[in-house]
């Protein structure tokens, strides 16, 4: 239990990461970003893929096929709600939306995994979720405002950005739950070979989406520079670097946790993605958070503290009254 924390933990730090690079190239299109950042994970992952040959071989044709969903709604389309988001709404509101994961999967895996992983007691459960909520609102209440009180921020674009953020909660909702089913089944499977499988799987998508955007731009005589925009060097070392830590030592770590953790308990965990994301926004910013935010991200913190506690108890089949 605790190294699936730990394994959590790391996957955050990582994971938080994607949120800030928008900030750092706010006049690139978000489809350029998805698309960049998974076909650098889908590259590096082709020598790294030799290191995992043999796991790689006991892969069926249903194993790719379910690497190939997680990395359509897990990767790209998800990167390219929360990019766009991202963009509109200047990175904390977007990162406290989606802040909201570890209470919606918690609900959903609470209802469809018990089963397999036991029910969390909603009575004890319930304290850590209202705490991670209240958390969540603060720390948009403080972002809300600073807008309002902006002349050059556009609500419009802001309610866009929620709602684009909202689409990005979805498709992280049903990516962790359908990637937990597959490791949970097959737990003599490695982690990182299972990561690279899926960056290997994400490369075609990426390297399609890429061609079309080009030959998009080409055919509306688009002023935007393509391939590599305005600032081709630092696209080039960001998107490395988040296709790298984020894409693929990221996602082995999340693996490694799935694989050991509950997956309603490890949804909860998705708030150090949040807690790093926010830290990251606010360093890129140069100011610290205001005190609301702050008493927000205290409330995050200790909903998890409490949530780690909860143990799943074993959900009993009833027997057939005859």
């Amino acid at each position: 239990m605790g190294t699936g924390v730990l394994w959590a933990l790391a996957a955050g730090l990582l994971w938080g990461l994607v949120f800030v690079t928008p900030l750092m190239l706010p006049h690139y299109p978000a489809a350029l970003l998805s698309v960049g950042r998974y076909l650098a994970f889908g590259l590096l992952c082709l020598p790294l893929a030799w290191l995992d040959r043999h796991e790689l071989r006991r892969l069926r044709g249903s194993d790719w096929r379910h690497a190939l969903e997680l990395a359509l709604v897990g990767n790209l389309l998800y990167y390219l709600l929360l990019a766009s988001s991202i963009q509109r709404t200047g990175g904390p509101l977007s990162t406290v939306i989606i802040g909201t994961l570890p209470v919606v999967i918690a609900l959903v895996a609470n209802r469809r995994d018990a089963a397999r992983d036991g029910r969390l007691p909603w009575r004890r459960l319930s304290p850590a979720l209202a705490l991670i909520l209240a958390g969540i609102a603060l720390v948009n209440q403080a972002e809300l405002q600073a807008v309002l009180g902006d002349p050059q921020r556009r609500v419009s674009e802001y309610a866009l950005g929620a709602l684009l953020a909202v689409g990005a909660v979805a498709c992280w909702t049903w990516y962790p739950l359908r990637n937990a089913d597959w490791l949970r089944a097959h737990p003599e499977r490695s982690p990182r070979a299972w990561s690279t499988a899926q960056g290997l799987a994400t490369l075609p998508l990426a390297l399609l989406g890429y061609a079309l955007l080009w030959g998009i731009g080409v055919a509306r005589d688009d002023p935007f520079p393509l391939p590599l925009g305005p600032q081709p060097q630092r696209y080039v070392v960001l998107m490395v670097s988040v296709g790298l830590l984020a894409s693929w030592l990221g996602t082995l770590c999340w693996n490694a946790a799935s694989q050991r953790l509950p997956t309603a308990l490890a949804g909860q965990l998705i708030v150090f993605e949040t807690l790093a994301a926010l830290l990251y926004a606010y360093l890129w910013r140069g100011q610290g958070p205001e005190p609301a935010a702050l008493a927000g991200i205290v409330l995050l913190v200790a909903g998890v503290l409490w949530g780690v506690r909860v143990r799943p108890q074993p959900v009993v089949a009833q027997a057939h009254p005859d």
